[in-house]
């Protein structure tokens, strides 16, 4: 198996396509790059996550990054220990995200597993699916408390 780079948004020219997709958008995550990401995400997209639930299509996406981005939680996250397989026009990566969620003086860290699937439109790849979950109960209900307040 071939090692793959943690991805946490740094700027890298030695990545393939897909994978500078996904690092571009960790980046936009990173710093709350609502823009940024729009230009990761497909319009038709659709994101299950442990905060806000399933979001179809980018306005619902959007809708959920901008509350998260405009709230008083700041999230940082890296991707690792991932796998990344393409077919044709469409890729998936599957690995594992560590961060850490801060709200003022409290933090807590992150363990979430997370897969994205992207579909390559002429030489650009977006973004069309993402799946995130937290697999242990009691961080799972910290970080929703964190975030929800």
């Amino acid at each position: 198996m071939t090692h793959l780079p943690e991805l946490d948004g740094t700027p890298r020219g030695d990545l393939p396509a897909v994978l500078s997709a996904v690092n571009r958008f960790y980046a936009a995550f990173n710093i709350h790059d609502l823009a940024a990401m729009a230009e990761v995400w497909a319009d038709d997209g659709v994101l299950y996550n442990p905060i806000g639930g399933i979001a179809r299509g980018w306005e619902e996406i959007a809708a959920l990054y901008r509350r998260l981005f405009g709230g008083p939680v700041s999230v940082q996250v890296t991707f690792f220990d991932y796998t990344l397989d393409e077919a044709g026009d469409a890729a998936w990566v599957v690995g594992r995200e560590r961060g850490t969620a801060r709200r003022g003086p409290e933090a807590i860290d992150l363990a979430i597993r997370t897969s994205r699937l992207f579909r390559r439109v002429g030489s650009r790849w977006q973004q069309v699916h993402h799946h995130g979950s937290i697999d242990d109960p009691a961080l799972l209900a910290a970080y929703q408390r964190l975030v929800r307040g």
